[in-house]
């Protein structure tokens, strides 16, 4: 018996399925819709969208005035969005959130001078996006060979600031190798992973899978990118490796004296087209099995079977109300929709595929016209209430998908089973609405049976519970001062933001979110942003942990600390007004103090008759100090100095005078 596995990680990405639905959703509204290049890089689903409507442009000018452009997830360069701006042209961005990411960083860094260096396809279009965000300070390398080239030809880019980031779906292999081909100990280059996790989980996942299989099958579209690095990867661990773009292409495989193969896919490639593959490969293997027993085949389609007995059968076909199933008798199996489940939004297409095995019991049998009907729902009934007696005995979790808002809860459905979940076990707040929870999947422990009446009580609280200590005790293991986390921002208060860092909540004082003044941390951060923190400080014993936020590079502090010094004439901002004086911005992030003393070359008592909130005047550095953060300037140096200035060309007008005046007399 040959074992088939398919990677778990196989199929659509966030990224793409994100896209794909966006497009699928616009059509359903009955909008037009074009896309700027093909939405992925699959045919079937190309092929779909353009039987229903949607058309493939390459360029904004391609665009007409009734249609919506849809921007792919590969994303596009500023030019495009500018275009389309300057047109009018009514869009929706489904440019991925990793590829969007890397936009803002390349875009970032630009501005503050750095050279960009991409490890990708130059004409990917996705690179082709990224590049178009670095105002042509962009230079895309291949591979560890080529980047070593470029730093060789520009030796003086040991010296300039440099940015490196990757295609999202770029081979992580190729990737280690190029940062080990980088300059050692070079402050000035900073190095952004921007290879996409799901990308790097699912190359990682077919590197295992490939080594432990006799044949290894790469289901994607023959230009997709992702799916040709998979290729790659696998093909390193794998001799029969196979690049397939459907189960068409199976039949010219040779499968034959295959024990175990492996089956993974590219982020663009849809579920549909894996099962495909799966189901066609396992009737081909099948029907290598030429030890067939004729006289027991013959037997058993005699065979008897009777009303409530369990059969195990094979689905022949499936059809938008029933499935069609051998039972390896005389019979002809039918599964109507109505014993397949109590979804109503589901049809038998959701639950069986052909080729699939399945166990069902008998409800019905008519012997005259050879017909059998069966039921899948009772078996599940069955067999998930069964689950649900062993998951409360230990204290396991189970998954189920909320059916009913009932009285006092919700009713989520096991396999068949319906469990009340009663709303203090929900997860939810108090005033929260139970409805949010509807068709949702939802993970909960057993915490009653009857088993007379077949009932179940449920908690999602105490999985959250649960989760959220494990998550809590592993942060503790691992957290020390400086580390860097993500998280979500869960709540703001007046002094500071509160931020999730999986199981244990973090602060970032106000303080801590801008070098520059700010209002409220509202003017930085909202709900549910996701933020890069590091751990300032940690309190074990009261399970406090503060947080920064601001980066070291952006300390406006530093940036005076390399532009100043003390004897600088420069120009700043009042900004505010004391009775001691005048602060005056230098610098974004940087005041100095006007002490009411060195306003002016006389006495000064009212300060808002000399200077107003805006204006910008001239002063002189007479004092830094970089510890305590005071920089002392002055108005009245500069004065004091345009007066001796006027003295000595006073003095040396009346010498000049003097001596015309004796030279007349003489």
């Amino acid at each position: 018996m040959v074992e088939i596995k398919v990677a778990k990680t196989a199929g659509f990405c966030f990224g793409v399925d994100r896209a794909v639905r966006l497009v699928y959703n616009e059509i359903q509204k009955g909008e037009k819709c074009v896309t700027l290049g093909p939405i992925i890089h699959n045919k079937q689903v190309v092929n779909d969208l353009q039987e229903k409507g949607v058309r493939i442009i390459e360029d904004v000018s391609e665009y007409e005035s009734d249609e919506r452009v849809i921007i792919r997830s590969h994303g596009v360069g500023q030019s495009i969005y500018d275009k389309l701006e300057q047109n009018g042209n009514k869009y929706i961005d489904a440019t991925c959130p990793f590829v969007a990411r890397i936009h803002k960083i390349v875009k970032d860094k630009t501005q503050e001078g750095y050279i960009i260096l991409i490890a990708g396809d130059s004409e990917h279009p996705e690179v082709v996006g990224i590049t178009g965000h670095g105002d042509n300070n962009c230079i895309v390398f291949k591979n560890s060979d080529e980047l070593k080239e470029i730093f060789l030809k520009n030796s003086d880019f040991l010296e300039k600031k440099v940015a490196i980031v990757a295609q999202t779906t770029y081979n992580i292999i190729l990737w280690e190798e190029c940062l080990k081909a980088l300059p050692k100990n070079n402050s000035n280059i900073i190095i952004y992973d921007t290879i996409c996790n799901a990308t790097s989980c699912r190359q990682e996942e077919a590197v295992e899978l490939s080594k432990s299989s006799d044949i290894m099958i790469v289901i994607g579209g023959k230009h997709s990118s992702n799916t040709i690095k998979l290729y790659d990867v696998c093909k390193e661990h794998c001799n029969s490796t196979y690049h397939i773009e459907n189960s068409d292409e199976l039949f010219a495989l040779n499968l034959t004296n295959a024990k175990k193969i492996g089956i993974t896919a590219g982020a663009s490639t849809p579920a549909y087209i894996i099962k495909e593959v799966q189901t066609k490969m396992t009737e081909i293997l099948n029907n290598f099995d030429e030890d067939i027993n004729f006289e027991e085949a013959l037997a058993q389609s005699f065979k008897k079977i009777h009303i409530g007995e369990r059969v195990k059968a094979y689905v022949v076909s499936v059809n938008n109300s029933e499935a069609i199933v051998d039972v390896g008798t005389k019979h002809t199996g039918y599964v109507p929709l109505s014993e397949l489940t109590d979804d109503p939004t589901k049809t038998p297409s959701d639950i069986l595929s052909v080729g699939d095995e399945v166990e069902l019991i008998v409800t019905k049998i008519n012997d005259q016209d050879g017909i059998v009907t069966l039921s899948k729902k009772k078996i599940d009934e069955t067999l998930g209430f069964e689950q649900i007696i062993k998951a409360k005995e230990e204290n396991s979790v189970v998954d189920g998908i909320v059916q009913n808002v009932v009285k006092g809860g919700v009713l989520a459905s096991h396999n068949g089973v319906r469990v009340f979940i009663p709303a203090s076990q929900t997860g939810l707040g108090k005033n929260s609405k139970l409805e949010t929870l509807l068709k949702k999947k939802v993970e909960f422990t057993i915490i009653e049976v009857n088993e007379q009446r077949r009932r179940a009580v449920g908690s999602i609280s105490a999985v959250l519970r649960a989760k959220r200590e494990e998550a809590k005790s592993k942060f503790w293991e691992t957290a020390e001062v400086g580390k860097v986390y993500k998280g979500e921002v869960k709540s703001i208060t007046n002094y500071g933001v509160f931020v999730d860092l999986g199981g244990v909540d973090g602060m970032i004082h106000i303080s801590e979110l801008s070098w520059g003044r700010i209002k409220h941390p509202t003017d930085v951060v909202q709900l549910g942003d996701v933020v890069e923190v590091f751990i300032k400080e940690l309190d074990k014993d009261t399970n406090r942990v503060s947080l920064g936020y601001k980066k070291i590079e952006d300390n406006p502090w530093e940036k005076f600390k390399a532009q100043f010094n003390v004897g600088d004439v420069i120009k700043a901002t009042i900004v505010s007004i004391t009775p001691f004086g005048a602060f005056a911005q230098i610098i974004e992030g940087v005041d100095g103090l006007i002490h009411i003393s060195q306003i002016a070359n006389r006495r000064v008592d009212n300060i808002n008759e000399i200077l107003s909130i805006g204006q910008e005047v001239d002063v002189k550095i007479l004092e830094i100090d970089m510890d305590k953060k005071r920089i002392s300037i002055s108005m009245r140096a500069l004065l004091e100095e345009e007066s001796e200035a006027v003295e000595e060309v006073t003095e040396e007008a009346v010498e000049v005078t003097a001596e015309v005046d004796t030279a007349q007399a003489e």
